[in-house]
């Protein structure tokens, strides 16, 4: 396989990164940031109704937020230890904004799970708000005491 370059992500040494929020990469004017929820090669993973259900109503929220027309896509790592969100246009700072109210609007929902009805979901039985919530307050506390912001660790 000579011809195939190594991806961006697989030459960061996962041994280092904690939960934050990093530029996992920039294509012109869309910014694809990791929303690293917990910690890689832990044995902590997400499971996939958390993964799902907090991909449902981030998803919701961050599409109706103040930079909603600046989002590309949020979607699960295939590694269940976060997200990636991809933007365009729009500051590291204001993002980083968004994601902390994002996540405590989640935390606060009063009402439904997002999406979660037969006709609108191709998994709807495995939805659960409050693992949602807990997986959002998880990382909201986690953010909090972030020693990294944007760049990934090296050590």
């Amino acid at each position: 396989m000579e011809n195939v370059k190594r991806i961006a992500s697989f030459s960061v040494n996962h041994d280092y990164i904690t939960p934050g929020v990093y530029v996992s990469r920039i294509d012109g004017d869309i910014t694809t940031f990791d929303l690293r929820t917990r910690c890689p090669n832990m044995g902590d993973y997400m499971d996939n109704l958390t993964m799902h259900s907090v991909e449902h109503m981030f998803a919701t929220y961050v599409r109706n937020s103040a930079i909603g027309d600046s989002i590309i896509y949020f979607g699960p790592m295939g590694c269940q230890t976060g997200f990636y969100l991809l933007t365009r246009g729009k500051d590291r700072d204001t993002v980083y904004r968004c994601i902390t109210e994002t996540l405590e609007k989640i935390i606060s929902h009063d009402g439904e799970m997002f999406g979660a009805a037969r006709e609108e979901c191709g998994n709807y039985r495995n939805l659960d708000l409050d693992a949602a919530k807990n997986e959002c307050r998880r990382y909201l506390s986690a953010l909090s005491s972030a020693t990294h912001r944007f760049e990934y660790p090296t050590a």
